[in-house]
């Protein structure tokens, strides 16, 4: 592994590779065994193999660095490597059709110190049932991670045998899945170590008075995360939530109901959590209200959620003053604007990271934010009809600590981009994309002035001037970090029919899915300078 052609020979010319592993000495020549003996000692080579040799903790860390495909080719080293390999890995995934079950032992008996896994089956593939998971549960006892995607075969009594056989699990993520309020009452009530939640169209859900709510059970004083994504009676889950106590982090995406009721009653009891994200569920004002008495919000995410206006955002900032990120995606329908603004701007004094998609700001409600707060850093202006040149000449001029802008699908021009050349004295990064106004030049002149601090996208903008199509162009978004666990793909480029194109532009807006703008650029930001080379399904 990574020496000379000559030393490799020598090497096996001593009778074993350079892994250890014996081999069978060829004939060789007296006289040319002497010239390979001298070679040795002038070249200080010795016949010790120090890889054999080495400790297995030693091994066993080494292989920590590694990812996941090197750690597999080095398990096909030798035997001591593939033992060592398999009992020092803790995090792996599986495609968890039907017939996982009859290699379960195996594949348990090697990995047999898993504690993260993740069991994934395709859409069309029968999963593995309640039998293949008991069996997996009985080794793999000391399991605190657990990911269930598009597992239909399992039911409640599977669950329910799961939960009992790992009740260290501290982490559940499933989606697609076909158990229900039994088998998630179960993992309530045995794994009191939960801590985070995540459940996604989960199936065995049954409407009716008949139907069990989900909660409080014996994991409500650990909760700490709770997600629920397109649930169509996801109001099961009302009591878990008004039981989680040290509840610090709670996201709704699409789910039925009104949720106004639950965050009335959570307001006095839940009120020490500091990131909510709400997208497309029926909230208003009144909701918004009694969230301000989470004095400890932080993190705020309101997509589509077209009943909120002013008023609600007003009561936010008067009494949230700790907020640090706010992030507001209200497409063409918003309520919100200068007033919610301008309130934030004078109460949020801390505020780091704002996000408006198709919401209006004007110089008005943009000056005060700029002036008064002063650690504003990350800032994205997207789809909106009144963010122009005045507008970011007054973001150029005022928000000194910016670091991060992007200008998307708004009415700038060359002006602008002149004025963000002199301005921001501490800006690092800028996109600006489908301004139809600003020309190459502009972007260019833009790009000189600043092209050594300011790394500037503009590819996109060239496309709309070069052609009227929206094909080849990539969707980077606007995200800042660290955001929705969903982090996705990029949309992939549309098509010449015009429809399409139609189509593919409004979900990168946000406008269908509400977070295709919000879901790719400053978090490609954040951590595009971090490593690239992190292990996908194994630790």
């Amino acid at each position: 592994m990574g020496q000379s052609g000559s030393k490799t020979a020598v090497s096996n010319r001593r009778g074993s590779s350079v892994f250890g592993m014996p081999k069978s000495t060829p004939l060789i020549s007296p006289l040319f065994a002497k010239e390979s003996t001298r070679f040795e000692m002038e070249n200080g080579y010795d016949s010790v193999d120090y890889v054999s040799n080495l400790p297995y903790e030693c091994l066993a860390c080494i292989f920590q660095f590694l990812g996941s495909c090197d750690r597999k080719m080095c398990s096909l080293v030798c035997k001591r490597w593939l033992r060592v390999e398999g009992q020092n890995r803790h995090r792996i995934s599986f495609n968890a059709q039907a017939d996982l079950i009859t290699m379960v032992p195996s594949l348990f008996s090697r990995f047999d110190a898993i504690t993260k896994l993740a069991l994934k089956c395709e859409r069309r593939s029968v999963s593995i049932g309640d039998e293949a998971l008991i069996l997996i549960s009985l080794r793999c006892r000391n399991l605190t991670r657990l990911k269930l995607r598009a597992c239909r075969e399992l039911t409640d009594a599977g669950m329910a045998s799961f939960a009992k056989n790992c009740r260290s699990l501290k982490k559940l993520s499933c989606g697609s899945c076909a158990f229900g309020s039994k088998g998630m009452n179960a993992v309530l009530d045995n794994c009191a170590s939960l801590e985070e939640l995540s459940v996604k169209r989960l199936r065995g859900l049954i409407d009716g008075s008949s139907a069990e709510p989900i909660g409080p059970g014996a994991a409500a004083s650990s909760l700490k995360t709770i997600c629920l994504k397109e649930l169509y009676n996801g109001q099961r889950f009302d009591p878990l939530i008004v039981g989680s106590k040290n509840l610090r982090t709670l996201k709704l995406f699409k789910c039925s109901g009104d949720w106004d009721k639950l965050f009335q009653v959570i307001s006095g009891r839940v009120t020490g959590i500091i990131e909510i994200h709400l997208e497309r569920i029926q909230v208003s004002d009144i909701g918004l209200v009694s969230l301000s008495n989470c004095l400890d919000l932080e993190i705020l995410h309101l997509v589509r959620t077209l009943e909120c206006t002013n008023s609600g955002l007003v009561s936010i900032s008067e009494r949230c003053k700790l907020l640090r990120k706010l992030h507001i995606d209200g497409g063409k329908e918003t309520r919100i604007g200068d007033e919610g603004l301008i309130a934030v701007a004078k109460n949020c004094l801390n505020l780091q990271e704002l996000v408006l998609i198709g919401v209006d700001p004007t110089k008005q409600s943009l000056d005060v934010l700029a002036s008064n707060c002063q650690n504003l850093e990350r800032l994205a202006l997207c789809g909106s009809d009144t963010v122009g040149d005045e507008e970011i000449s007054c973001i150029a001029e005022k928000c000194i600590s910016l670091k991060k802008l992007c200008i998307k699908s708004c009415p700038v021009s060359d002006k602008g981009m002149e004025a963000l050349a002199s301005g921001c004295p501490n800006l690092v990064k800028v996109k600006v994309k489908k301004c139809r106004s600003v020309t190459s030049e502009g972007l260019n002149w833009l790009r000189s002035s600043r092209g050594s601090l300011v790394n500037l996208d503009t590819s996109e903008q060239e496309n709309i001037e070069g052609s009227a199509s929206d094909a080849g162009i990539q969707d980077d978004g606007v995200e800042f970090p660290p955001v929705v666990s969903a982090t996705s793909a990029d949309i992939a480029s549309s098509s010449s029919h015009i429809a399409r194109r139609s189509s593919s532009f409004k979900m990168r807006l946000g406008i269908l899915n509400g977070r295709g703008l919000a879901a790719c650029t400053f978090r490609r930001w954040s951590i595009g300078n971090s490593s690239h080379a992190r292990s996908m399904s194994s630790s």
